[in-house]
């Protein structure tokens, strides 16, 4: 009865889908002979078994049981078989080049093998001895089809450029891979941003929010009215159903409830938009930061006078309004150690500078120091209105002078205290720097700002709740860190330093922010 009860204990931990072979009568005896378990063998990790049996779905410790029956898996040349669907953008450049480095800093041989359009083999053998330990298959098609292929048990782990779906979630957790928001299931694996561009001589130069959001609705169609030529402009993008279709989806058109215009040129892949604005001078694209070639990037401006590159530092710090988290998306189902240890791998400063040289952000945090940010404290006195006092400025730069702002920030969801996705991943990100003695013998001040909206006080009051909201989600998540080595505070500045204009929806949740300040 007790083997009984720690099957039944083990059956918490969940077994990998994709790793499931054909179900097969097996038969699992206890190596002491006292108890026996029939049925079907769901699935193998290389440690644990799944097996469906007359007491449900049982996950039992291979090393405590003797198998026998035609599906019993070999264990002696086992193969951890990880599937990585989504993002084609993701797919082709940046995820082939943390598997390589996994590959390398693991000691293994690497191969690679085109399967077939949009899926890429890679298998990871012993250097001595040639033995098959992995074998990681790339599939590089859209976000959508990614989730799709996870609740088909066609994949373990999704790309993805954008959060999960309510319908997605749904299906998820009735296909028993448990809630994919909750914490352990969603990481921000780097950073991309959306960048409008046009070929090299197009004498426009940057672009507001509304106004891009007005040519992609087709509500603005010549290039005088954005200070160019007077010739009509022709927008291109990837495909909706894409990651970074739906990324211009729900950065750019749903913040002001308009639709994609007929006259929009929808692209199958990066190369062939980039190719298409390139080869017509009066295009205007949306590219990812990583595709942008040779074509030239728009700065993102505002009546306020901020204008906005999408820089690293401006993406990391999430200032630049159309900065896209790229999320890797696991169920709550039990990985092979290998795939275990490619995803600790993918938190390691080695895989930052590897998602680095493949043209995305990496999240390795960096601090600025406050002579590096003139352009932001000018600005701040420059839209100071009547409600931000002098004295106010006065005692913000008097607060953070001598101090380095970390690149780790946090952005809430609309109208709330409830941090965004990319912000709950920065949250477990600082709280693991806490836990390892990253920042011992530092201040760390979680500086709160709030948008424009509002009065002074009540702004003041709003920012001042969410420096709180981030620090008690970083106590909560460092369970290990000595606090007493650090000191952890907050303060409040509410609408006193802007990053981007207050008069769209996307200049507001850039606004709405807590930033991470270090002495």
């Amino acid at each position: 009865m007790r083997v009984i009860r720690a099957a039944f204990c083990a059956a918490l931990f969940l077994l990998c889908p994709a790793l499931a072979v054909k179900a097969q009568d097996v038969t699992l005896t206890s190596r002491d002979g006292a108890v026996e378990l029939s049925g079907d063998l769901l699935g193998f990790d290389g440690e644990f078994y799944r097996l469906q049996t007359e007491f449900g779905v049982l996950t039992l410790d291979g090393s405590g049981v003797l198998c026998a029956g035609p599906g019993c898996p070999d264990l002696t040349d086992f193969v951890a078989r990880i599937t990585i669907s989504g993002a084609e953008t993701v797919g082709e450049i940046l995820m082939p080049a943390l598997v390589e480095g996994f590959a390398l800093r693991a000691g293994l041989g690497v191969t690679r093998e085109q399967v077939a359009a949009g899926q890429v083999l890679y298998t990871l053998s012993e250097r001595d001895t040639g033995r098959v330990a992995g074998e990681f298959t790339i599939h590089s098609h859209t976000t959508d089809r990614g989730f799709e292929e996870l609740i088909a048990d066609g994949a373990d782990l999704v790309m993805a450029l954008r959060e999960v779906r309510e319908a997605e979630l749904t299906a998820a957790r009735e296909a028993g891979l448990g809630d994919l928001t909750q914490r352990g299931r969603a990481r921000v694996l780097a950073l991309d941003a959306l960048v409008p561009i046009v070929a090299p001589g197009n004498p426009v130069q940057s672009i507001t929010m509304p106004e891009l959001a007005k040519v992609y609705a087709g509500e603005i169609d010549n290039w005088q009215d954005l200070g160019g030529a007077d010739a009509p402009i022709v927008p291109h993008l990837r495909r909706m159903s894409s990651g970074l279709g739906q990324v211009v989806q729900d950065r750019l058109l749903a913040p002001v409830e308009v639709t994609l215009a007929e006259t929009a040129v929808e692209h199958d892949s990066d190369e062939a938009l980039l190719q298409a604005v390139l080869s017509d001078p009066f295009a205007i694209g949306l590219s990812s930061a990583s595709e942008v070639g040779s074509a030239a990037g728009l700065a993102l401006s505002g009546e306020c006078g901020f204008t906005l590159q999408a820089t690293r530092r401006n993406a990391k710090t999430e200032d630049y309004p159309m900065t896209a988290p790229v999320f890797l998306y696991q169920p709550a189902v039990r990985l092979p150690k290998l795939a275990r240890d490619f995803l600790a791998y993918t938190r390691d400063p080695q895989a930052q500078y590897v998602i680095r040289r493949a043209g995305f952000v990496d999240q390795l945090p960096e601090e600025v120091a406050i002579d590096d940010q003139g352009d932001r404290f000018a600005n701040a006195i420059a839209q100071a209105g009547e409600e931000t006092p002098l004295t106010e400025l006065q005692r913000m730069i008097g607060t953070l002078t001598g101090m380095k702002r970390l690149t780790t920030s946090f952005r809430f969801r609309a109208g709330s205290t409830r941090l965004d996705a990319q912000s709950l991943s920065n949250v477990r990100l600082l709280a693991g720097a806490l836990e390892s003695g990253q920042y011992d013998g530092r201040q760390i001040l979680l500086v709160g700002f709030s948008d424009g909206e509002g009065g002074a006080e009540a702004n003041r009051a709003i920012s001042a709740r969410r420096a709180e909201t981030v620090r008690r989600a970083i106590l909560a998540a460092a369970e290990t860190a000595d606090l007493s080595r650090i000191e952890l505070g907050t303060d409040a500045f509410g609408e006193a330093m802007p990053m981007a204009c207050d008069d769209s929806e996307w200049g507001r949740r850039v606004n709405r922010r807590v930033e991470v300040w270090l002495r």
